[in-house]
């Protein structure tokens, strides 16, 4: 699974912890937001390149975040086909995978990350990707819940513009910054289709 690693400039220091994290899960990760090298996105921004890594089909998956984790969530949610779940544990982590099975999950890398942090990154991760996603918890709600989940992107489809129009639409000066920020820039040209 191709997995991009996107969190914007509040939760910068706390990128390689995910990295480190992610990079257990033997998944391929492209680290494509702010690191301490590159320059500054906001959480309006970040959502953004979210929408476009999935959309494009650059990514299968993404992880985001900020400083509580709800400017990702929100933002990233603006866009058809993104399906994001705040994630604050191991548990939310397996539920969001087993009963929602999302493509995108938004990390509060400020708020309560605290002592013991990279462990917590760790669990999460291990338990998101533990199982199939869309299994259904408990499992006798399996069939419902996948039902709800197939409603759910059915409605998406419906109440979202399609994403070139919205690309189209996008402010320049927020999608030249999306654009031009080289890591996300040479990951979209190298997997997204076009």
């Amino acid at each position: 699974m191709k997995i991009a690693l996107i969190n914007e400039v509040s939760s910068r220091d706390k990128n390689p912890l995910v990295l480190q994290a992610l990079e257990a899960t033997g998944n391929r990760i492209f680290n494509v937001g702010c690191t301490a090298d590159s320059g500054e996105l906001t959480y309006i921004q970040t959502g953004l390149m979210a929408g476009i890594a999935l959309n494009s089909g650059a990514a299968d998956f993404v992880v985001g975040g900020c400083g509580t984790g709800q400017g990702f969530l929100m933002s990233a949610m603006q866009y058809p086909g993104v399906f994001c779940g705040l994630i604050q544990d191991s548990l939310d982590a397996w539920l969001f995978s087993q009963i929602n099975g999302g493509n995108c999950v938004s990390l509060a890398l400020n708020k309560g990350f605290g002592w013991a942090g990279d462990i917590n990154l760790k669990y999460i991760f291990e338990k998101l990707f533990s199982d199939p996603p869309g299994r259904g918890y408990p499992l006798h709600r399996a069939e419902s819940q996948q039902a709800s989940r197939q409603l759910l992107a059915t409605i998406s489809k419906e109440t979202h513009k399609n994403f070139e129009e919205i690309i189209g639409r996008i402010d320049g000066k927020t999608l030249e910054t999306v654009m031009n920020h080289k890591p996300f820039k040479e990951f979209i040209e190298k997997y997204g289709k076009t």
